[in-house]
């Protein structure tokens, strides 16, 4: 089993910055790629970024050159640096990572999600 715990949302203005992050705890095997998610009422949830165990680094477009994602694997833990908030980015953000209890295959392991929310 693996738990995500995170933290960081909360009410910003526009332009202004937020730090989420995320730590994996439990029987831990190894933990591959690791990011974060969002979803907005009424849309899909998409990516926002993600970190391979190589540390190659994906950032959806809408994000770009504005959020920086990071990993500490000595502390298993994947942050988001997000700077220039717009009111768009308003949403449940969703940490996420690939991950391998011992005695178990890879799986997708969720935390509950934390509201980030963009004023105007």
């Amino acid at each position: 089993q693996v738990q995500l715990v995170e933290s960081g949302g909360g009410l910003v203005q526009a332009g202004g910055s937020l730090r989420l992050s995320c730590a994996a705890s439990g029987n831990i095997f190894s933990i591959n790629d690791m990011g974060w998610y969002r979803q907005a009422p009424g849309k899909q949830r998409e990516l926002v970024a993600r970190i391979t165990s190589g540390g190659n680094t994906v950032y959806a477009d809408s994000v770009k050159g504005r959020f920086t994602v990071s990993r500490d694997n000595a502390k298993n833990t994947v942050y988001l640096q997000m700077n220039s908030l717009k009111p768009e980015d308003t949403a449940v953000y969703y940490c996420n990572t690939k991950a391998v209890v011992t005695g178990a295959i890879l799986r997708n392991y969720w935390g509950q999600g934390t509201q980030v929310t963009v004023s105007s």
